[in-house]
Formats: C-alpha cells, sequence, structure tokens
C-alpha cells in the first residue's frame, strides 16, 4: 500500500508543480487541478511540498523492505 502511496504523491507533485509554474510564467494555471479548483500559486506549492512528502514516504517503505 505504501507504494501505491508513492505513486499517488508523484502525480501530486506533478499537478502541484504544473499549477504553480503556469501562475508563474503564464496567466492559467497548467495540469488538471485547475479545472476543479480556483487555487492561488502558494497553494499549488504546498500541493507539490505534499506529494513529494507522500512519495518520500511511500518510497522509504521499499527501501526498509516493509510492505
Amino acid at each position: 500500500m505504501r507504494e501505491l502511496m508513492g505513486i499517488v504523491g508523484i502525480v501530486v507533485a506533478i499537478q502541484g508543480v504544473l499549477g504553480f509554474s503556469g501562475l508563474v510564467f503564464d496567466d492559467q494555471a497548467w495540469g488538471m487541478l485547475h479545472k476543479w479548483f480556483d487555487l492561488p500559486a502558494a497553494a499549488y506549492l504546498g500541493i507539490a511540498v505534499a506529494g513529494l512528502a507522500l512519495t518520500v514516504w511511500g518510497e522509504g517503505g521499499r527501501k526498509t523492505g516493509r510492505a
């Protein structure tokens, strides 16, 4: 289950980075989240950090051999 959360974390992090990059470098957020939510750039950055944390936690189980 932790490996699955690692994959979900990667997707969440990518969506956060795309949203943040779109708002910083363009007029509109990129990715899928902007189609459902109207979020500021700081929220997209927080989503990216949360996704990275979830990825690290999910992949940490793989390195120690625990699942």
